[in-house]
């Protein structure tokens, strides 16, 4: 099934008191590239989410946020006295040491440094834990369901595209009957004022006009522009296709350009001209596409 690399997924749980929010979002991108962030009491699980992630995202530029929200207030931090006993003693020894006088503001000096205020660590519950990987689940399914839609949007823009270059491969065909007429009539006249000037070898005559003609003949390049948007077409409901089709696009610009530089008629031209657009709108969302 065709998917947009574009997605966006949402879940959130209680537990604890604590209030946890998962999100996924993605752009495209040729390669993974997997960005989180997440609350400090969930980097030790970062690995793990890592893991359960990326195998199912594949492509795309993916950020994750999960964070973590108190339902009720937080202990306010505390003054760890041992620590600032120690560095006063630290500072005292220093001041004698050094023969200088010891800073007016002690205590303001003292709470600048690190580790004065301690807060009581909090470990995540086995509740929380499990939430937070079936949560994470859950917000996944809401972003490939969000792929999955926005795939379907563009297989019915690209499919138009592919369906339009097709009718315009059909509307050659009139233009390649006059056209072959055309030729016909001029290579009729001007083998009919050689051979009455009884200038020209009619065996080399033949030989030339073999080639002009087989090198203007456009039918194996039509069939071809027609087998590659057919089977453009049953490539695209594969899974994670997006790769292939641009294979396949590839091809298909080949052909245009082939059938361009041999029609040798204004017309022609102009249809193919309108080929090439279509196109190029075709590649510009095949880089959506997983």
């Amino acid at each position: 099934m065709i998917r947009s690399m574009t997605g966006f997924g949402k879940s959130e749980f209680q537990a604890d008191s604590k209030k946890i929010t998962i999100e996924i979002k993605a752009l495209n991108s040729k390669q993974l590239d997997l960005s989180m962030r997440l609350s400090n009491d969930l980097k030790p699980y970062e690995f793990e989410l890592r893991n359960r992630i990326s195998p199912k995202v594949l492509r795309g530029k993916v950020d994750v946020s999960i964070f973590i929200e108190n339902m009720i207030e937080k202990a306010s931090a505390q003054i760890d006295y041992d620590t600032v006993k120690a560095y006063h003693a630290q500072l005292e020894d220093l001041t004698y040491k050094l023969a200088i006088k010891m800073p007016d503001d002690i205590l303001g000096l003292v709470t600048r440094f690190p580790g004065i205020f301690s807060t009581a660590d909090e470990n995540l519950s086995d509740e929380i834990i499990t939430n937070l990987y079936a949560s994470t689940e859950k917000a996944f399914l809401q972003f490939d369901a969000f792929r999955i839609q926005e795939g379907l949007n563009l297989k019915t823009e690209i499919i138009g595209r592919i369906n339009l270059i097709m009718s315009l491969l059909v509307q050659v065909e009139p233009f390649e009957i006059q056209r072959k007429e055309l030729i016909k009539t001029r290579l009729t006249k001007n083998m009919s004022e050689f051979a009455e000037s009884g200038k020209f070898d009619e065996n080399r005559f033949e030989q030339e006009l073999i080639y002009y003609l087989e090198k203007l003949d456009i039918t194996e390049e039509k069939v071809r522009l027609k087998q590659h948007c057919e089977y453009f077409t049953e490539t695209i409901d594969e899974d994670n296709s997006g790769k292939k089709l641009g294979f396949i696009t590839q091809e298909i610009g080949r052909e245009i350009n082939t059938l361009g530089s041999k029609a040798n008629d204004a017309s022609i031209q102009r249809i193919v001209v309108q080929m090439k657009d279509e196109l190029e709108k075709i590649k510009e969302q095949l880089f959506n596409i997983l």
